[in-house]
């Protein structure tokens, strides 16, 4: 399946796939490599983690059933390093836990088997285009501390602090406060959170934007239940509060 007609059929990315599955590790590096991407193939735990500490990656397609080391743990490792890689999670578990802890973690999204292979592309490019908006809108600023609401958020460093005192975001919180103190006082619905945040608007998704954003207000907010940083616009959206607004 070769993907031509909108500029991203050859996309010259480096990719890492760590899947034990053969069949479906062969089948997704060929659907990659379509995307124009190069693409390295690990079939365990330990290899594929070494291979993500030995070179550079654009991208992380990771099984969370892993022979060896299990794709929790590599992905926690990954994020502990100073370099931020995306991380798709490939997974037969369809339990809510094991995908919030996954998140949680850091992946920046996840697939559940079977999926499609078109779903797979759409997630990928969504992934690259996020981060590509991130990076130019961080080189735009030059990668200056974000100060608003009591929050000051570093976007190439990829931390947050509340009133002074550091917090742990998901790379999916991460992005949405991004987003958000990028453009205090406006409101979003959440199908535009999902095409800006995600990368990706399809119907039935706009669960996923409430929950995410119920747990960024439990980290954030002094008082989730009243918040007072990204706030409900009732019938519309979400905004994050303006301080020049009074």
């Amino acid at each position: 399946m070769m993907l031509t007609g909108n500029g991203e059929s050859n996309m010259n990315r480096n990719i890492l796939i760590i899947e034990d599955d053969l069949d479906i590790a062969r089948l997704v590096r060929l659907h990659l490599e379509d995307l124009g991407c190069g693409v390295q193939m690990e079939t365990d735990g330990e290899s594929g983690l070494r291979a993500a500490r030995t070179d550079r990656y654009d991208l992380v397609v990771l099984d969370l059933t892993l022979p060896g080391i299990d794709g929790l743990e590599i992905c926690r490792q990954i994020r502990s390093g100073e370099a931020y890689v995306p991380i798709l999670m490939l997974t037969a578990r369809s339990t809510e836990t094991d995908r919030v802890v996954g998140l949680e973690l850091g992946a920046d999204d996840y697939l559940t088997k079977p999926f499609s292979v078109t779903e797979l592309v759409a997630r990928v490019k969504a992934i690259f285009r996020r981060v590509d908006a991130v990076r130019n809108e961080t080189a735009g600023t030059g990668a200056q501390t974000i100060r608003v609401a009591g929050l000051a958020i570093e976007p190439d460093r990829r931390r947050v602090e509340v009133d002074g005192s550091p917090v742990e975001l998901t790379a999916r919180e991460f992005d949405l406060l991004v987003f958000f103190s990028r453009h205090p006082g406006r409101v979003f619905t959440r199908a535009q959170l999902l095409d800006k945040v995600w990368g990706y608007g399809h119907g039935g998704y706009e669960h996923t934007v409430n929950s995410h954003i119920n747990r960024l207000r439990a980290k954030i907010e002094a008082d989730p239940s009243a918040p007072g940083r990204i706030q409900t616009v009732w019938g519309v959206g979400y905004k994050m509060h303006d301080s020049s607004e009074g």
